[in-house]
């Protein structure tokens, strides 16, 4: 079966893109509402609890990557039987990982203290709002959680976005209702595991309409788990890397310098995540269909495809990292106030953290539908062990800077120039890493220009406040993307992105 990847694409984009702002939208009121009512050290915790369960969530193992992945082959020869044995095989492995992710998180339960440096919230027993966490993290493991790689399989991420959109928009209004008129942060986390429960009902009800011939049963082959263990190992080294560039620095902020302090680290990561959600619905949209074409076209295609795709996609971070950047200040002081802020050399290097960040996803996309995760587990050891070594010396003597500059340097030296050798060497054997770079140190210096030039006319603008803002994002929006525009255009790569983009988004 050859999956209508460009349609699917489309409608993957506009659900996901609805979900993200509701799902950016209410979280953020969220977070307001517990500034406001509870204080800063509330957040706090919220964010340092998230971050220790996302550690503990490596004992996933990438298991629902590597099952979509091994699901591409037999839905392309539309083998359903295969796909009946990989889910029955996902089911019962998620059993086994649920309850070894509440074990773990039991462990943890006599430490938790020691995570916190500073500002514990009065009258408030923090091993129990941790025990929700867990349980929140833990149920989906024993429910149906396992049927959303059907889904995700046949390129469906809309249906999932949609259900989450009800579910999490239910969850977050409940949340923030429990706040302001009771003031109560128990009932806030214990609406949490209710809304994962409903979300996993419905996703197996829909799931089981849609395609009720593909139901657990049967076993996987012998070669099938092989490939499946080689691939599940890779993928549980690449989340190691994953979660100390993320969880980790969490966790090292409320450890050296506080919860108040982590709240306020939280809050401009959580502006940077909120971009960077919005745009990982195009990676999302577009993974199965790479999985497709991976199997069906030829290699050259696929390079020809990624640079296109890559091209547009830098256009769109270099916009953002410019408003980020611009807009990141007058955002956080008239969301919270200049006494929760950080300085601007801190916003800078979230602004840098963004774009590197981003520089590597349409290559992961292709890494990701080629199955390339354990040809990466080198590079992930390497990013995650240097990350947590320089985390740990830069904080000490830089704080928060220190925790950024730390994750830059593993993200551009290892996860970047490492990663990208690694695709060249086992997927695009033919084509020349040498070009790739070469359009990516375009791409920065195209972008430092435009965040220059844009910061410097933003900085002329008097107008303070919402109105401020907003003039400001206009003003950034059009001044990066004239200069953006003027510097791509001559490029070569911009008449044939332009026109793939043409025929295959905006024909019918």
């Amino acid at each position: 079966m050859k999956l209508q990847k460009v349609y699917n694409a489309k409608r993957n984009l506009f659900t996901g893109l609805i979900n993200k702002i509701i799902t950016i939208l209410l979280p953020f009121v969220l977070r307001s509402v517990i500034i406001y009512y509870l204080g800063a050290n509330y957040l706090g915790l919220n964010n340092l609890f998230t971050s220790i369960l996302q550690v503990l969530n490596l004992t996933e193992l990438g298991f629902s990557n590597a099952i979509v992945y091994c699901m591409y082959k037999p839905l392309a020869h539309n083998d359903n039987d295969a796909i009946c044995a990989l889910l029955s095989f996902f089911k019962k492995s998620y059993r086994i990982i649920g309850s070894i992710v509440f074990i773990l998180g039991l462990i943890v339960l006599p430490f938790l203290k020691y995570f916190i440096s500073a500002d514990i919230p009065v009258k408030t027993n923090i091993y129990v709002v941790y025990i929700l966490f867990l349980v929140n993290t833990c149920l989906s493991y024993f429910l149906s959680a396992y049927k959303s790689s059907i889904l995700n399989a046949y390129q469906r991420f809309d249906i999932i976005s949609i259900i989450n959109t009800v579910t999490l928009s239910l969850m977050y209004i409940v949340q923030i209702g429990m706040v302001v008129f009771f003031k109560n942060y128990y009932l806030s986390i214990v609406a949490m595991p209710i809304f994962t429960s409903l979300q996993n009902i419905i996703v197996a009800i829909v799931t089981d309409k849609m395609y009720p011939n593909l139901q657990c049963r049967g076993n996987i082959s012998e070669i099938v788990l092989k490939d499946f263990k080689k691939k599940v190992s890779g993928l549980m080294i690449t989340k190691v890397c994953n979660v100390s560039r993320s969880a980790f620095n969490g966790i090292f902020v409320s450890a050296f310098i506080g919860l108040t302090a982590n709240a306020i680290y939280g809050n401009y990561y959580y502006v940077m995540n909120a971009v960077i959600s919005v745009l990982t619905i195009f990676g999302n949209s577009i993974l199965a269909g790479v999985g497709n074409s991976i199997v069906i076209d030829s290699e050259e295609k696929n390079y020809k495809d990624m640079r296109k795709i890559n091209f547009l996609y830098m256009w769109i971070v270099g916009w953002c990292t410019s408003c980020l950047i611009c807009l990141y200040q007058p955002f956080m002081n008239l969301w919270v106030g200049k006494e929760l802020t950080f300085p601007f050399t801190t916003v800078i290097l979230f602004g840098v953290y963004f774009y590197c960040l981003e520089i590597g996803v349409v290559r992961s996309v292709y890494s990701d539908g080629a199955g390339l995760w354990w040809q990466n587990r080198y590079r992930a050891i390497a990013e995650a062990v240097a990350n947590l070594f320089l985390t740990f010396v830069f904080v000490i003597f830089w704080g928060v800077n220190g925790i950024i500059v730390a994750t830059l340097i593993t993200i551009i030296l290892i996860n970047f120039v490492y990663g990208s050798q690694i695709i060249f060497k086992y997927y695009f054997i033919q084509e020349s890493c040498k070009e790739y770079f070469l359009d990516h140190l375009k791409y920065a210096a195209s972008t430092f220009v435009a965040v220059v030039f844009s910061y410097i006319i933003c900085s002329l603008i008097s107008f303070n406040g919402f109105y401020g803002l907003t003039v400001k994002f206009f003003v950034c929006t059009f001044v990066s993307n004239v200069i953006l525009f003027f510097i791509y255009s001559h490029f070569s790569l911009y008449d044939i992105s332009v026109s793939w983009l043409r025929k295959s988004v905006f024909s019918r």
